[in-house]
């Protein structure tokens, strides 16, 4: 290759590039840190161009052991695409008081392996910006572990409540369409 067609695959690619980012809706944007961890995920590269599950969770909630469920789903779907993402949130006073404790119980007694966010807020004025959106468009989460399935443009396609189980057929067969 020479050259000129280097630096011409450069530029495409930063073309590209751009576009997809461009196109990542304001509500994706920006990067949140993971559960204990000092790292930063930015969501519009983590799932570009890939249907996402959202998910508000706490570790001490009735629903908490929804997470071996929620994994199963991300084991099942990821190779296919699907991005399955955590929201840690005491915004119901169920999450616990330790980031340690909080992660301990997802990684450790739930397994879990998809990306989980820092304590957050998922409802009211204080929301994230995600969350924001998808109160906009459906409803704010009336307790943990709503789940919100996302298009590969990010746009809502329905929304589950914390009732519905992550391994049924409602859920799972609105996952398979959007892959």
């Amino acid at each position: 290759m020479n050259n000129h067609s280097q630096i011409a695959g450069v530029a495409a690619l930063l073309v590209m590039t751009s576009g997809a980012f461009a196109a990542c809706p304001d509500y994706l944007q920006g990067e949140y840190r993971k559960l204990h961890s000092s790292d930063n995920v930015n969501l519009c590269q983590l799932v570009e161009n890939k249907p996402v599950l959202v998910v508000n969770t706490a570790s001490h909630c009735g629903f908490t052991k929804q997470f071996k469920g929620l994994e199963a789903v991300h084991q099942q779907y990821k190779d296919q695409g699907l991005v399955v993402i955590g929201f840690a949130s005491n915004d119901f006073d169920q999450e616990a008081k330790d980031e340690a404790e909080a992660a301990d119980i997802c990684f450790t007694n739930f397994g879990v392996s998809f990306t989980m966010i820092a304590p957050t807020h998922v409802k009211g004025d204080d929301a994230n910006a995600l969350f924001a959106e998808l109160a906009d468009k459906a409803d704010a989460p009336k307790w943990n572990f709503n789940k919100y399935l996302l298009d590969r443009e990010g746009k809502l396609v329905e929304h589950f409540g914390s009732s519905t189980a992550p391994d049924s057929k409602k859920l799972t067969g609105a996952i398979e369409k959007v892959l």
